[in-house]
């Protein structure tokens, strides 16, 4: 296992060259000139050459490329354009909430996924399996930004009108407290958790046909014993890879949720660095989802092997 780990985590080295390619060369190839978007409209073309001399943008792509790699090597992501800050710590401190906000959304995908599933598998084509599909059906085909702003409407404005409150149920936008984090992650949880659900349902209508169940069942364990300790706990290895790989997409997918909501997160930095022209901490944003969902996929690996003992790695 230790060497499995040890050789998936070399293999993250050139993944993160790749995105690190991509990544600055669609940022050059852009139109708009950072420069003159940092020097503002009305600056002088002397002071436009300036920033761009500083910034190194008049040098070749390929030499441009090879100064931001040896800074990378360095710990050295850059400084903000906009804000003259280093990109790191810019990054550090809006990773907290975005990683709260993508923890708490895939707790409750899971929860409320994973369950749907269960319940559809239990009694398929029932009420039960139509109306868990159904729920599921809904949170693939709601849009983000739709279901955020229906949310918002109803515990901010419809409801509290309703009951006679002065203030909403829920903030609408901001952040500081548990109240600020709820409609947040309705919003956000939802395709994740109708992925889940969906996912859970499949893979246990199959494990549920095998022969270890049927012959659990006709040695009298009781139902629920079969369902959980047994059926599920294989049916959940697919699961689990969604699992990670929708942490990764929660991860860089908050960015319309952070916008709606006012989240202060690094998804409404990106869209700001964006509109800035920000190329450094744009670079920085996109480079760290990155390592994100590198270490995400390594981590689901890991798990198969408690999931399933039988899993061996070569």
């Amino acid at each position: 296992m230790t060497r499995y780990i040890i050789r998936r985590i070399l293999l993250i080295i050139p993944v993160l060259f790749g995105a690190s390619i991509l990544v600055f060369t669609a940022l050059r190839l852009a139109p708009g000139d950072p420069a003159t978007a940092l020097a503002g409209e009305q600056a002088t073309p002397e002071l436009v050459a300036q920033i761009r001399q500083d910034m190194g943008l008049n040098e070749p792509l390929p030499v441009q490329y090879l100064i931001y790699v040896g800074k990378l090597l360095q710990g050295d992501w850059g400084r903000s354009t906009k804000t003259h800050g280093r990109v790191v710590e810019e990054i550090m401190l809006r990773l907290p909430n975005t990683v709260l906000l993508a923890t708490t959304s895939l707790a409750f995908a899971a929860a409320i996924g994973i369950l749907l599933g269960i319940l559809a598998s239990i009694k398929p084509y029932s009420w039960v399996d139509g109306g868990s599909m159904t729920m599921a059906l809904l949170g693939v085909s709601m849009p983000v930004f739709w279901l955020g702003l229906m949310l918002m409407a109803f515990f901010a404005v419809i409801l509290p009108r309703a009951l006679g409150m002065q203030s909403p149920i829920f903030p609408p936008t901001g952040s500081g407290t548990w109240q600020h984090l709820v409609m947040p992650t309705i919003t956000l949880a939802m395709n994740s958790m109708a992925i889940l659900a969906r996912m859970t349902r499949a893979t246990m209508l199959e494990v549920l046909r095998q022969d270890y169940v049927r012959t659990g069942r006709a040695k009298g364990l009781r139902e629920r014993a079969v369902i959980f300790r047994h059926a599920l706990r294989n049916a959940l290895i697919p699961v689990v890879t969604i699992m990670g790989l929708q942490f990764g997409i929660l991860l860089s997918g908050a960015v319309l949720t952070e916008t709606v909501f006012a989240w202060p997160g690094i998804g409404r930095l990106l869209v700001d660095s964006i509109s800035y022209r920000d190329y450094p901490m744009v670079q920085g944003i996109i480079l760290f989802i990155a390592i994100g969902f590198t270490f995400v996929n390594l981590v689901v690996d890991v798990l198969y092997a408690f999931l399933d003992p039988r899993i061996r790695y070569a």
